[in-house]
């Protein structure tokens, strides 16, 4: 590495809202090995800003599996719980330029409307977008969710709202995804907000994560660029896949790394069947 250069900063950034398993697993490994190959820093945050599913239980298992597995990090972990007023600050930057508003419209009343018309327009993991109409509210009272304004957002941001995958760019179309929620009816913030801001705040400089995250990142360019924070560069690995071709997840009851402990296996042997 060049005398003046800064060494690359990673992450691993779990919710403590289930266990860990294989898929977690191997993220965890590769991000170590792309650090320490790199010469950089390898960062833990607990993303816990989930308010319904978070629990500490789940923290806790996290951190012993992590152990376990024999990673080790290079600074405490950060807990997006412990830096709420960051998010608020980006949100009120946005709200006040125009790109973001409130909106009362619940996600149920979305659902109902597209259920009336057959080509209402959906994100890209199917999910039915608001209206627009729900940007020209007048007054807001009651419980009310922040959205993005995507059509301000993309006036504003022009053609670079791209990413770079490992050496080479991508561009999206981010308005695939509408306007965004920021902030939940339940006061929650949304996951695209804050860990835009985290990457931001620990200085990431290298995101490895899964695939199912690839389309996303479209939006994570667009709020880079409404906040003025600098892009890291993205690799976006493959998923480890179950018997039946699907992704392993919490809601699909995937063996965890606590049930595979339980069932005799060690970390040296996990690390070497996952290709490490």
């Amino acid at each position: 590495m060049p005398q003046n250069q800064t060494p690359p900063v990673f992450r691993f950034a779990p919710s403590p809202n289930g266990h860990l398993h294989l898929g977690h697993a191997y993220s965890a490994l590769l991000n170590e090995k792309n650090a320490r190959d790199a010469g950089g820093k390898l960062l833990l945050r607990i993303e816990d800003v989930d308010r319904q599913r978070s629990r500490l239980e789940y923290e806790t298992a996290i951190l012993e599996d992590l152990n376990w597995l024999g990673i080790k990090f290079d600074e405490p972990p950060r807990r997006q719980s412990d830096h709420l007023s960051l998010y608020q600050s980006a949100l009120d930057f946005l709200l006040e330029r125009g790109f973001a508003y409130r909106s009362t419209i619940s996600r149920s009343q979305i659902t109902a409307l597209a259920d009336t018309q057959a080509d209402w327009p959906r994100d890209p993991d199917g999910a039915a977008l608001p209206p627009v109409s729900e940007r020209n509210l007048k007054s807001v009272d009651g419980p009310h969710a922040i959205r993005l304004n995507i059509e301000a957002a993309l006036a504003a941001c022009g053609a670079s709202v791209g990413w770079t995958e490992t050496g080479h760019f991508v561009n999206i179309d981010p308005s695939k995804w509408g306007d965004v929620i920021l902030k939940s009816r339940d006061g929650s913030f949304a996951y695209h907000l804050a860990v835009v801001v985290d990457d931001a705040a620990q200085n990431i400089s290298n995101i490895v994560r899964g695939r199912d995250l690839y389309q996303a990142t479209a939006i994570h360019s667009v709020l880079q660029n409404l906040l003025g924070f600098a892009k890291p560069v993205y690799r976006h690995h493959d998923l480890i896949l179950d018997d039946t071709g699907e992704k392993l997840g919490k809601s699909r009851n995937s063996k965890t790394l606590q049930s595979l402990k339980k069932d005799g296996f060690t970390a040296l042997q996990l690390r070497k069947q996952l290709g490490f």
